[in-house]
């Protein structure tokens, strides 16, 4: 890990940053399908063509906003446990301050709300929504003792995010079309399943990684448990996953994308389950992003094969 002296060009320090807390050239792959799977899929649930490639291009821009701010606010809402636990992280060790990422998060806010209004100024409605939510994620809604002693409520509520950011792609489609398909509250119950499957699956901890201060369903449950929790959002998303391929009319080509990406990723949960070392932590780390790729391509490309 390289730490830069504070006389050291900023912007070299936010590249050290970058690559740490929020690995540009991976986030914008995994946005990239996130985004134009979710406008895709909007589309095929509604039978309508998929919009303009200005209608991707504004959806990309927005999706990587949500998720540099969401990183914001977390180093936010973590700063004092980062500096008491975490110190080896950017900021508690001196590499770059909170107020210079929180002013880079602040002015994101302009650029995503011009992406919004280039495509629908209603839109903006959408968007306000999600930046609520999440403000209320960093303020740990008021009752951080509460949802620390209840860590389900506390992961729902964290996670119900995801299908609010949803909502916002999926509106690049139809608000500009006047409306959505109803079948579109699967998509948005998938997209809540698999947050689950990102946020559990990054907390599943060897034992000897484990950190006094730092909470993981690992050493809440222990590993055999928390895999087998992780399993099982895995199942409740490719559940969904499959009615959602029913709804856009491609159930089959869904279905064997679906079936795959699972059979991978909960071959790599049982592994970690039965050996919960560190190279176990990061496979799972790694499954669950391959499982989330998996289901937005399945869910917005499948459709194009047709069947």
């Amino acid at each position: 890990m390289i730490a830069l002296p504070a006389r050291d060009p900023v912007l070299a320090r936010l590249a050290i940053y970058q690559r740490e807390r929020f690995p540009l050239a991976r986030t914008a792959l995994l946005v990239a399908v996130f985004s134009s799977a979710s406008v895709s899929a909007s589309a095929h649930l509604a039978g309508r063509a998929v919009p303009s490639p200005a209608t991707y291009l504004a959806a990309f821009v927005v999706t990587l906003c949500f998720f540099f701010q969401l990183r914001v606010l977390d180093e936010i809402k973590d700063a004092e446990d980062d500096r008491r636990y975490r110190p080896e992280r950017p900021i508690p060790r001196g590499l770059v301050s909170l107020r210079l990422i929180v002013g880079l998060g602040i002015a994101t806010v302009p650029l995503a709300i011009l992406a919004c209004v280039a495509i629908d100024p209603w839109l903006l409605g959408a968007l306000a929504l999600a930046w609520g939510w999440m403000a209320l994620m960093t303020a740990e809604f008021f009752v951080p003792a509460w949802l620390k002693a209840r860590p389900a409520a506390y992961t729902m509520s964290h996670m119900l995010v995801m299908p609010l950011i949803d909502l916002v792609l999926t509106g690049f489609e139809w608000v500009p079309q006047g409306g959505a398909a109803p079948a579109l509250a699967l998509f948005l119950l998938m997209s809540f399943a698999n947050g689950c499957v990102l946020e559990i699956g990054r907390k599943l901890w060897a034992p000897e990684n484990e950190r006094t201060g730092v909470e993981t369903y690992s050493a809440l449950l222990g590993p055999a448990r928390a895999g087998t929790l992780w399993i099982g959002c895995v199942l409740l998303a490719l559940g969904l996953l499959g009615l959602v391929g029913i709804a856009t009319g491609a159930p089959i080509a869904t279905a064997v994308i679906g079936a795959v990406a699972a059979v991978a990723v909960v071959r790599v949960a049982l592994r970690y389950r039965r050996a919960p070392t560190p190279a176990g932590q990061r496979a799972i780390d790694g499954a669950a992003g391959l499982w989330v790729f998996a289901c937005y391509v399945a869910a917005g490309f499948a459709p194009m094969v047709g069947w």
